[in-house]
């Protein structure tokens, strides 16, 4: 296949809609989550998912679970852009300590990448500077404690002056802090970080999206799904579609 022809097979992949929930069967426009347009585009038989759990054993839970996370958090215009691993989930599950450097991963690289630009914008750059430069989860989780006081600390005072904006923002990184915390043991936290952030950092999600990424780069890679089979499952399934 050309380039020319795998992009035009690619074309009705990333046209697939993806909505936040799960969902009984795809609509004429797809209408499913992240994982549910996976199942389709693998061939899997196709279930709703409400939970990490309900995905099929080959999908990697980390992953999973931080996809399914984004999909919900992210809005309409964001959202679209996790098509781009449609291909990447089915198979990837691995051993234990492979899901285990993935979680951690995910909860590492959010506070690394995702925290930051919240804590400039709030007025707490030392902290920031901590979370860019955190060399291992425990001196991550240090730095997340901080945060959680910090921001905590300036949404009171923000309060009593009526401050509400700069309240705001200090509330958020009170709550992304303790998201960032729970992240190591959930991976559907990691994506509470990026949710919590991103109305007040640009360019959150397009990182979260780079995060996924990664993580799917550690251990087992999904085996390689025919483009042009993925492509007639997803048409196959908008043709069933009830009008």
């Amino acid at each position: 296949m050309t380039g020319r022809d795998a992009l035009g097979a690619f074309e009705p992949i990333l046209n697939w809609r993806l909505l936040k929930g799960s969902h009984a069967f795809p609509g004429p426009d797809g209408g499913t989550c992240i994982n549910e347009a996976a199942m389709v585009a693998a061939g899997l038989p196709y279930r709703a998912i409400t939970a990490t759990e309900d995905c099929p054993p080959c999908f990697s839970r980390p992953l999973a679970a931080y996809a399914l996370g984004l999909n919900d958090a992210m809005p309409e215009s964001e959202r679209q852009g996790l098509m781009a691993f449609v291909l990447r989930l089915s198979g990837s599950a691995d051993r234990p300590e492979v899901e285990a450097a993935r979680t951690a991963f995910l909860a590492l690289e959010s506070v690394r990448r995702i925290l930051p630009p919240l804590l400039d914008a709030a007025g707490l750059p030392a902290l920031a500077a901590r979370c860019e430069t955190a060399p291992d989860p425990a001196g991550a989780q240090d730095t997340l404690r901080a945060a959680e006081r910090q921001g905590g600390t300036l949404s009171h005072a923000a309060a009593g002056r009526h401050a509400w904006i700069a309240g705001a923002r200090a509330s958020a990184v009170a709550r992304t802090a303790t998201a960032g915390l729970r992240a190591f043991s959930d991976p559907r936290c990691a994506a509470e970080v990026a949710e919590g952030a991103a109305p007040f950092a640009e360019g959150t999600w397009r990182e979260a999206l780079a995060i996924l990424d990664g993580a799917l780069r550690i251990g087992r890679q999904a085996p390689a799904i025919d483009l042009l089979r993925a492509r007639d499952r997803l048409e196959a399934a908008r043709s069933l579609a009830q009008p």
